[in-house]
């Protein structure tokens, strides 16, 4: 196969090209500041539809992931920056495609499991899951990533692809133990005692071992049935507090100071990021992957994060 994979340079992009160029399939990364790596990286301007676009010529599958990180500061410019690469890089997507003479037949589009409702009292599913938005309970800058990823889908779905089948990752945090990640950044905090829960503690960790996410997207790739909205995510979500304890367990720390929720909010003006990323419930359940019998290597969370830090010690 030949992978493409627009904006491919950070965490995630790297989990799958490593996973892909290790399978012995042709790797391609289209990033705005290319670096060295063991797969073909191309410089892209998303502004101007340039000989980048001649990549898209024959390949196997498009995995867009280009979009610049939510984790700052939600100022009226970095919000503007935010939703304006996200959209317009999904544009520019959907108009090499519709150009390329053999267009790949399928497109994987970034979107993101906090597209759903702020909720404890059940899961969301892809059919009967709720749309965020209108929570009467959080804070107004919480809506934002609703927006963003509303119009990141909808920049996906406008385009004018007929012969490409698309599909919206709907991605929970995925898990990994490469260096600054979040996983990293977690296990950093119960190696330093840190490691409680965040508040009261009750809010929902959706969250896919990186292992499952790669064989999820090569599940999507390889299954022309599937189109839409599918949440990339382990079927057991579990509260902060649980999620956290399980961490500790794993690593085996017996213990891990908690943070109440005024010291979230100064460590993320400090962090110049938003108590979002830790506070929003995002409840999501794969129901997509489930009802085509998808079966997830690491279904819940102890197990997952046992392998994670078995993993992360090996490499330091």
């Amino acid at each position: 196969m030949k992978i493409l994979i627009p904006g491919g340079s950070g965490q995630v992009g790297t989990i799958l090209a490593r996973a892909f160029h290790a399978a012995g399939h042709e790797v391609v990364v289209l990033s705005r500041s290319p670096r060295p790596a063991p797969w073909r990286v191309v410089a892209w301007d998303p502004a101007v539809l340039g000989a980048w676009a001649d990549e898209f010529n024959g390949v196997t599958a498009v995995i867009n992931l280009a979009g610049r990180s939510v984790n700052c500061r939600y100022t009226a410019a970095n919000r503007r920056d935010i939703l304006q690469s996200r959209v317009t890089s999904t544009t520019a997507v959907g108009a090499a495609i519709a150009r390329a003479t053999a267009p790949p037949p399928v497109w994987l589009q970034a979107s993101t499991a906090t597209i759903y409702a702020h909720r404890f009292d059940a899961a969301n599913d892809e059919t009967t899951g709720q749309i965020g938005g209108a929570e009467r309970d959080v804070p107004a800058s919480w809506h934002f990533s609703i927006e963003v990823a509303q119009a990141w889908e909808r920049a996906c779905m406008a385009a004018a692809v007929p012969h490409t089948r698309r599909v919206l990752m709907r991605s929970a945090i995925t898990m990994s133990p490469d260096r600054r990640g979040i996983f990293d950044t977690l296990l950093g905090l119960v190696r330093r005692g840190l490691g409680g829960q965040a508040a009261d503690g009750r809010q929902f960790i959706s969250w896919i071992h990186d292992q499952d996410f790669i064989r999820a997207v090569q599940f999507l790739i390889g299954n022309a049935s599937i189109s839409g909205p599918v949440n990339l995510a382990a079927p057991n979500p579990l509260p902060n507090a649980e999620f956290m304890q399980a961490l500790r367990a794993a690593w085996g720390a017996p213990v891990g100071l908690p943070s109440a929720r005024w010291m979230l909010a100064v460590g993320a003006y400090v962090l110049r990021t938003e108590t979002e990323l830790v506070l929003k419930s995002r409840r999501v359940v794969p129901g997509h992957l489930t009802a085509l019998s998808f079966k997830f290597t690491f279904p819940t969370w102890p197990e997952a994060a046992v392998d994670l830090c078995r993993r992360w010690r090996d490499t330091r």
